[in-house]
C-alpha cells in the first residue's frame, strides 16, 4: 500500500484542534483508505453511508451520534446533507466527548452546506489522488498516463488501467450524480466533459460546447460547474493586474486527471500519448496538478494578455507571487512573455518546469528546473 503519511498527519493534527474535520476530495482518491488507518471500518463509530446498514443506522442521527464517544468518521455524507445541523448541536456540547471526520466527494454543495451549517466548528482538507511526491520520480511516465487514481495507478496492466477508469466514468455519471440529486442525463454530460478534453488547456469560452451540444450558454456553464464540483475539472482563474495591457478574463480548463483526460480522447499506451495532438497540452495539465499539490500557496492563477503574453500558473503565498511556466523541450530559455510578466506582475521569481534532468539559471530570477525533482519534496520557490 502507498503510504500518504503527508495527508495522514494533516489529519491527525486537524482532529486534535478541530471538532470537525471535512476531508474532501474526488471518489476513489483513498479518502476512505486513509479514514480506516484512523478508525477500524468495524467499528461502532464508523458510518459508511454508500452501505445500507450505514444509512439505516442513521435512521435517527441524534440517537445514533449522540452516545458515541472519541473519533467518529461519517463517510460520503453529501449523500446526507440533512446531518450537518445534528453535527453542529454535537459539536457545542461543553465536554467534546467526539470529534468528527466527515468524508465527501462533491465539492460545491457539500463544501455550502459545511460553511453554512458548521461555521467556526470544522477545518477543511482537501486531498487529490497520488502525486509525484509520494510515488517517485521513476513512475513519472505511469502516473501521467494513467493518472493518479489508486486502482488506475496500481492496475496490473494497461488495458486493466484503461478499463477501470472507463468503468469510473460510466459509475459517476449513471449511479453518483443523480444520487447527489443531478437531474442531467449521463449521455449528454459524457458528450460534454468530452468535448472539455478537446478544451483542455484552452481558455473557457461557453458559446461552442453550448452550439454543439444544442443548450444555452447557462446550461453548459451549469455542466461546467458540476464537473468542477466533483474534482473532475479544474477552472484555473485569471490574474488581473492594474496595467494598461488588455488581460484575459475567463477561466483556463484542465481535465485534473491526466488518465482521465486521455480516456475521454480515446488514448491507451504512451505511443498513443506521445503522438497524440494534446500531446503538449496534456504535459502542461500534468505538471499544473504535480506543482499545485507539492507547493504551498494560498491562491492559484494564470496571467494572459491579449498581447500574447502569458505564464501557465501564478502561485501566490504569505503576500509573494511566482510564476511556474511549462516547457515540454529539451532546451528551455527565457521568453519574452516571461519578461513581461516579472516586470508587470511583480514577481518575485519564475520557474520553467521542463522535462530535462539539469537544474539551471535563465535569468536572475528565472530558473530552469526539471519536472521530476517534485518527487524530492523540496519546495521550488525556497
Amino acid at each position: 500500500m502507498i503510504q500518504r503519511l503527508s495527508i495522514l498527519n494533516a489529519l491527525q493534527t486537524a482532529l486534535t484542534r478541530s471538532r470537525i474535520v471535512v476531508l474532501a476530495g474526488p471518489r476513489q482518491c483513498g479518502k476512505t483508505t486513509l479514514a480506516r488507518q484512523l478508525l477500524a471500518e468495524d467499528s461502532v463509530n464508523y458510518f459508511d453511508l454508500e452501505d445500507p446498514a450505514g444509512l439505516s443506522r442513521l435512521e435517527e442521527p441524534m440517537t445514533a451520534l449522540r452516545p458515541l464517544k472519541g473519533l467518529v468518521v461519517i463517510d460520503e455524507v453529501q449523500r446526507r446533507p440533512d446531518l450537518f445541523p445534528v453535527l453542529r448541536v454535537l459539536a457545542d456540547r461543553q465536554d467534546m466527548p467526539a470529534r468528527f471526520l466527515i468524508l465527501g466527494s462533491a465539492s460545491g454543495e457539500l463544501l455550502r452546506q459545511t460553511s453554512e451549517s458548521l461555521a467556526g466548528r470544522m477545518e477543511r482538507i482537501v486531498i487529490n489522488c497520488f502525486s509525484l511526491s509520494e510515488l517517485g520520480a521513476e513512475v513519472e511516465q505511469s502516473l501521467w498516463l494513467r493518472g493518479g487514481f489508486p486502482l488506475s495507478f496500481l492496475a496490473a496492466n494497461e488495458g486493466d488501467s484503461v478499463s477501470w477508469r472507463k468503468n469510473f466514468i460510466l459509475t459517476l455519471l449513471e449511479r453518483d450524480f443523480p444520487q447527489w440529486g443531478v437531474r442531467v442525463p449521463a449521455l449528454a454530460l459524457q458528450r460534454f466533459w468530452t468535448m472539455l478534453a478537446h478544451y483542455h488547456g484552452q481558455t473557457w469560452n461557453a458559446a461552442e460546447p453550448a452550439r454543439a451540444l444544442g443548450v444555452s450558454e447557462s446550461t453548459a456553464r451549469r455542466h461546467l460547474d458540476l464537473l468542477t464540483d466533483a474534482f473532475m475539472i479544474r477552472q484555473l482563474q485569471p490574474f488581473h493586474a492594474n496595467i494598461r495591457k488588455r488581460q484575459v478574463k475567463a477561466p483556463k480548463i484542465y481535465v485534473r486527471d491526466s488518465g482521465l483526460l486521455h480516456q475521454l480522447l480515446g488514448i491507451g499506451t504512451l505511443k498513443d500519448l506521445l503522438s497524440h495532438p494534446k500531446l503538449g497540452a496534456s504535459w502542461e495539465g500534468f505538471v499544473i496538478e504535480q506543482v499545485l499539490m507539492a507547493e504551498a500557496h494560498d491562491e492559484a492563477f494564470f496571467w494572459a494578455s491579449h498581447q500574447g503574453a502569458e505564464i501557465d500558473l501564478i502561485l501566490r503565498h504569505n503576500g509573494r507571487m511566482f510564476g511556474v511556466d511549462c516547457k515540454r523541450t529539451d532546451t528551455p530559455r527565457l521568453t519574452p512573455s516571461i519578461r513581461i510578466a516579472l516586470e508587470d506582475l511583480g514577481l518575485e521569481r519564475v520557474v520553467v518546469m521542463y522535462p530535462g534532468i539539469k537544474r539551471f539559471p535563465l535569468s536572475k530570477q528565472v530558473e530552469a528546473i526539471p519536472f521530476r525533482v517534485i518527487a524530492d519534496g523540496i519546495p521550488l520557490f525556497g
